[in-house]
């Protein structure tokens, strides 16, 4: 490219191992690095206003073309802590569910759980603003990323999205990837993992620069959440990709 390769990241918890490299100035000269939530990052990726974007995995299909540009991602292999269905009743007592405006994996995730995991059939809303506060009752919610991690502390019932995928289909799920709407040079996304390699390799520099007393980020980067995507990680997200056009989901 004649100019630089714009990212775009989530801002997040979960991201900073991953971004922490980018932030320090490595690929400085190479790239430009803007932050918000996942919803508005895929957006920015389908109408080419970012080249590369750390991505809910739910907008592959709407791209016209997609490359991993990294061999990292948002992956769990069980629970993940911060995708949750939080109620005050047991899931099955359930009439209602807020779905999180900030990702549409992770609530088309969960329609996907309602249907076919815990063979439930409440009245779906959407959201655009914070909603915990409604989460009252039989009123349940799907909240994400930092929010989640607060929430585990007030809700009665808990319910992990990426445990109940891992018991549902015995294998891993991919919340996001470093994915690009147009190739990208090897040489490149070599440098771009060694950058996303600097942070994992100092978990506990990232800890100590983000305090976070809510939650332990030592077990959050080291156990709930997965960074290296493999090939089980890929089989995981191709069976998502599948429940997602069975349903027929379409992502706006």
């Amino acid at each position: 490219m004649d100019r630089k390769i714009r990212v775009g990241a989530v801002s997040y918890l979960n991201t900073k191992p991953l971004i922490y490299g980018l932030e320090k100035g490595m690929l400085q000269d190479e790239i430009t690095l803007e932050m918000d939530f996942p919803a508005n990052i895929a957006g920015k990726l389908l109408d080419d206003s970012i080249d590369i974007g750390l991505v809910p995995v739910a907008i592959i299909p709407r791209l016209r073309q997609h490359h991993f540009v990294a061999d990292y991602g948002i992956c769990c292999d069980g629970p993940v802590a911060s995708v949750c269905l939080f109620s005050e009743v047991p899931v099955e007592a359930i009439t209602e569910v807020l779905l999180d405006y900030q990702s549409r994996t992770s609530v088309r995730l969960a329609r996907i759980l309602m249907k076919e995991f815990w063979k439930i059939d409440p009245v779906i809303t959407d959201t655009r603003d914070d909603f915990r506060e409604r989460i009252t009752s039989t009123t349940a919610g799907v909240v994400i990323g930092d929010r989640a991690l607060e929430q585990r502390s007030r809700s009665r019932y808990v319910y992990d999205l990426g445990e109940a995928w891992k018991l549902m289909t015995g294998l891993p799920f991919v919340f996001a990837g470093w994915i690009s709407n147009k190739p990208i040079s090897s040489d490149f996304i070599a440098s771009f993992n060694a950058a996303n390699e600097y942070g994992l390799n100092r978990l506990e520099e990232v800890i100590t620069q983000h305090p976070y007393p809510a939650y332990d980020l030592h077990k959050y980067y080291t156990e709930d959440i997965i960074y290296k995507l493999d090939a089980e990680k890929m089989k995981g997200l191709e069976l998502y990709l599948d429940y997602l056009q069975r349903f027929g989901f379409q992502v706006k």
